[in-house]
């Protein structure tokens, strides 16, 4: 099955092949290069992944066709789309993001730091928010380019999963 997948702060979206070879085994073709994974499902939203003999513990949670995932202190928004949906969304002309852009805690945690302020404009890409999740620091990327309209993250502050933080338009 072919996906294409877009990261936050991404300009192109990256073709993805995935082809099951049975026994929680795949080939994963990335842009071209190719991994072998081996995948566990341990918990709801936990995957436990070797990936060409390194191993990899993945947390995720879909929302629409973004999933989050936190992969060694690290997290990620990715847009997946198979090519129906992509050429679905070429028809419509809407594979960037548009409109008013909410930005959410991607698990519990703190705010460490507010990089901006309301009126502020910010290029896509751009951090906005720190929040510190299992002892890490993870800066939250703007989605697009646009201005930012409110800040609902204060510095020093315990935030839950999915709590509002910024909106970007």
């Amino acid at each position: 099955m072919r996906y294409f997948t877009k990261q936050q702060g991404q300009k192109e979206s990256v073709p993805v092949d995935l082809e099951s070879l049975g026994q929680d085994r795949y080939r994963l073709t990335v842009n071209g290069k190719e991994y072998h994974v081996d995948a566990l499902s341990v918990d709801q939203g936990t995957l436990s992944l070797l990936v060409d003999g390194q191993s990899y513990n993945v947390e995720f949670e879909e929302n629409g066709d973004e999933i989050g995932t936190l992969v060694r202190g690290q997290v990620n928004r990715t847009d997946v789309a198979d090519e129906r949906k992509l050429r679905m969304r070429a028809a419509a002309g809407s594979f960037s993001v548009e409109g008013r852009q909410l930005i959410l805690a991607p698990m519990p945690g703190k705010v460490v730091k507010v990089l901006v302020k309301v009126g502020e404009e910010v290029k896509e890409g751009q951090g906005l928010v720190v929040v510190e999740a299992m002892k890490m620091e993870n800066e939250l990327k703007s989605p697009k380019a646009g201005k930012v309209t409110e800040v609902f993250a204060r510095e020093g502050t315990a935030v839950e999963n999915n709590a509002k933080l910024v909106v970007v338009e």
